[in-house]
């Protein structure tokens, strides 16, 4: 298997899971900064021009919701899935919720430009989003209230994902340490290795290591 991803972007949540998971795979960086993602080569890999893609033998799989659902099935010893069919499609409704709002919606915020060509819109669309995105961190937080994963008892692919936006928020500087709950959350997921693996992979190659460049948009390793 080979990880297309880049350091920082959502493609970290399947980086993780696999490190969870143990099994061989190869990383291959996508250099979102010098538009890799949409040059023809890749295009070829990955059509929509995004990260994460993921090979497997002769196919490739893309968006996070298809890779990790994959890797929980392909794995089950990982236990990345809830047990039960109505567990397993609450987890997957997450995920769903996950890349089709919460995402889209911080893109609003980063990327105004690609959803209003007026550029005296684009103040008010990333304050309207950069609201939204703040309520869809609340209600992460309420679903955690009382609960040590998304899912209850269980780790699962859920985890990493709601890792990766409580890091989007702290990029923005939206204040996380009110969501206790969520915050609480975070510090259990920088405890485990395969996530600290992959913190220091990424860290790394945005440094500079084995040659790679770009910038890191990592979470701070303190919390307040």
């Amino acid at each position: 298997m080979i990880l297309y991803y880049w350091p920082g972007a959502s493609s970290m949540v399947p980086h993780i899971v696999l490190e969870e998971i143990g099994t061989p795979y190869q990383r291959q960086l996508v250099d979102l900064a010098r538009a890799e993602h949409k040059s023809d080569a890749y295009l070829k890999i990955n059509p929509h021009g995004k990260v994460p893609a993921l090979a497997v033998d002769d196919a490739v799989l893309t968006e996070n919701v298809a890779i990790l659902t994959y890797l929980a099935k392909r794995f089950p010893e990982a236990h990345l899935l809830p047990d039960g069919m109505i567990e397993q499609a609450r987890c997957l409704s997450m995920m769903a919720w996950f890349a089709s709002a919460v995402h889209t919606t911080f893109a609003h915020i980063i990327r105004p430009e690609r959803f209003a060509s007026d550029s005296a819109a684009h103040g008010n669309l990333k304050e309207t989003a950069r609201g939204v995105f703040w309520d869809n961190c609340k209600e992460i937080n309420s679903q955690l209230d009382g609960r040590r994963w998304m899912m209850g008892t269980q780790y699962t692919v859920c985890d990493p994902y709601a890792l990766f936006f409580y890091d989007l928020a702290t990029r923005i500087k939206l204040p996380m340490h009110e969501l206790a709950a969520y915050a609480a959350f975070s510090t259990r997921m920088l405890e485990r290795a395969a996530v600290s693996e992959v913190r220091r992979l990424e860290q790394d190659m945005a440094k500079g290591a084995n040659a790679w460049r770009g910038q890191y948009y990592a979470q701070p390793d303190t919390h307040h």
